[in-house]
């Protein structure tokens, strides 16, 4: 019996040494995020080699993963750039994007865990500049801004894509002008809507009188040709078919035979 503690000592003390062991090789990675593997007795990460996905993994206790977060993030730029005509335009955007997970061990090694402010945020700062420059203050304060949010997006693109970074959007939430040329724009821009609406209230009365006009011309035309067909027989007739249709009628009245003009009867009633 006294034995016994110096036989199980060593089973003891590897049983520690092996749950420590399995602790530092045991890993696991939370939904949304990618490991890379770095091993150290060998040449560090290799980019051939597909990141470990989430869940749980055993590596060799003397290497180690570094995390990567895979999902969608968004990153707040705060930029000052010139306009066109030299005028210093502030804008606020933000900037959607996720590494290349497919190639996250190049990422690694080319740009390493800090590659948003080493490759991302100076890539869109520099193609801001190069799309506002482009443009008026004006056209960034009306109709411009699609358009510049558009082209900032693709210039940035075309930067990061060959650089393992995934752009998916940016969003240009505010463009902020000088206070004296922003009340400038405005002034201009109310009276262009007045100009537009004054141009309209002439064009909508230019309407109404042609359509007057035209009314009143075709009333003329067609008095015109009735007149031309009243005829002295045809007013006649007329007028005798009155007669009798009044002369049928239950009213009392006396008609006066041939004494009226063109010899037309005269029709007295009893009032």
């Amino acid at each position: 019996m006294e034995k016994l503690p110096k036989v199980a000592l060593p089973f003891i003390i590897g049983a520690i040494i092996l749950i420590i062991v399995l602790a530092k090789s045991a890993v696991t990675i939370d939904a949304g995020h990618a490991g890379v593997l770095y091993e150290t007795l060998s040449n560090g990460v290799d980019p051939e080699k597909d990141a470990l996905g989430p869940g749980f993994h055993i590596i060799a206790p003397w290497n180690r993963v570094i995390d990567y977060e895979t999902r969608q993030q968004e990153v707040p730029e705060a930029m000052s750039v010139l306009s066109s005509n030299g005028l210093d335009i502030k804008l606020d955007a933000s900037v959607l994007y996720e590494p290349d997970v497919k190639n996250l061990g190049r990422l690694h090694n080319e740009k390493g865990e800090s590659y948003l402010k080493r490759v991302l945020q100076p890539a869109v700062r520099s193609a801001a500049r190069s799309v506002v420059g482009r443009y008026t203050p004006e056209q960034l304060y009306s109709s411009k801004r699609d358009a510049i949010q558009e082209e900032i997006f693709l210039e940035t693109k075309n930067i990061v894509e060959s650089q393992y970074i995934q752009l998916n959007n940016i969003l240009i939430r505010d463009v902020t002008l000088p206070p004296t040329i922003k009340e400038a724009i405005e002034r201009k821009l109310k009276q262009e809507q007045e100009s537009l609406e004054y141009e309209f209230r002439l064009v909508t009365a230019s309407k109404e009188a042609e359509k007057q006009r035209i009314e009143a011309q075709g009333k003329a035309d067609a008095n015109k040709i009735l007149s031309a067909s009243l005829t002295d027989k045809i007013l006649q007739d007329k007028g005798i078919e009155a007669t009798i249709k009044l002369s049928e009628s239950a009213n009392s009245k006396v008609i006066v035979i041939g004494s009226g003009d063109s010899g037309m009867p005269i029709i007295l009633g009893n009032q």
